[in-house]
């Protein structure tokens, strides 16, 4: 069938991403991952890659998983509510990276790909993904190659595209208990389909590779930064908003629960160790409250 020639071509480029990004993240770290293959009880299954107490990162995790079934779940419905009652295959590769040193942002991408089918019924499809950027001591100049990183591989599919994914990544990590952005966000889109099928693989490509080449650089510049106990505080204390963002607000936790997720994989986007503190706020004039005073709201960083 047409439709599962799609799903083989989106696999095979999504499981060769999660080897090429274990690859480079291991460069870094000097550390290896550990896999594991995992099968869901009601169809497909996944490989999760986790590196945890590493050189450079305290855990890294890339996950690549094939999910199949006969009714879309909750999560993929509401905003889809007529492709309730359908079957769906969903694959795509997942990550998030925790580094140890606060000066190396924490980050996450993910890139993805559904089918819904119904007999008599034309199949639909689409294409999902992005990449954000959360840091704890922003340095401008890193949030501006993050951002050209995403602004460069968008600019061959138009130039509305940068913009418009921009915004619905300010958008979608806003965490409104807090009135802040999780981060320095990045490009986030869903429900793409109106281009056809080669252009929108090719676009989730340029995503699932811009990655690294937007990360990498970050890593290598930022890790050998002195660290003291106040900023590894403070840099456990923001990883707080990580987890209540991830589960309050993320749909992607929400779909993997609902749908019966390997429970492992889908926390492991989870830091091995954060903290809370009651009314917790910055010293005037430190480096802590410029990170509020000038990053955890929507804006223009590549001055357009």
């Amino acid at each position: 069938m047409h439709e599962h020639k799609l799903l083989e071509q989106a696999k095979s480029f999504f499981m060769s991403l999660q080897d090429n990004i274990t690859q480079q993240l291991s460069k870094l770290d000097g550390g290896e991952f550990e896999q594991d293959q995992w099968i869901r009880e009601e169809g497909g299954g996944g490989r999760s890659r986790v590196l945890k107490d590493g050189n450079v990162f305290e855990q890294a995790g890339v996950n690549f998983s094939h999910v199949f079934g006969a009714n879309m779940p909750a999560s993929a419905t509401a905003h889809r509510p007529e492709l309730e009652g359908r079957s769906f295959n969903a694959c795509g590769v997942s990550l998030v990276i925790h580094p140890r040193n606060p000066h190396i942002p924490t980050t996450h991408a993910n890139v993805r790909f559904f089918i819904a089918e119904k007999e008599g019924a034309e199949p639909v499809w689409w294409f999902g993904g992005g990449f954000d950027l959360t840091p704890y001591y922003p340095i401008e100049e890193d949030v501006v190659h993050w951002h050209q990183t995403a602004f460069d591989l968008c600019a061959p599919f138009g130039d509305d595209i940068y913009p418009k994914y921009k915004k619905w990544c300010d958008e979608y990590f806003y965490l409104k208990h807090r009135e802040e952005t999780r981060g320095v966000g990045g490009l986030f889109f869903d429900d793409l389909n109106e281009w056809g099928f080669e252009k929108s693989f090719e676009f989730t490509k340029a995503v699932g590779n811009g990655f690294i080449d937007a990360y990498q650089p970050l890593v290598e510049k930022r890790k050998d930064t002195p660290v003291t106990e106040h900023q590894r505080q403070f840099q456990l204390y923001r990883r707080g908003r990580y987890v209540e963002f991830n589960l309050v607000w993320d749909r992607g936790t929400l779909f993997g629960l609902q749908t019966g997720g390997r429970t492992e994989s889908i926390l492991m986007s989870m830091p091995p160790l954060a903290r809370w503190e009651y009314q917790y706020s910055p010293e005037a004039g430190s480096l802590e409250a410029l990170l509020y005073e000038r990053y955890l709201q929507p804006q223009n960083y590549l001055n357009l």
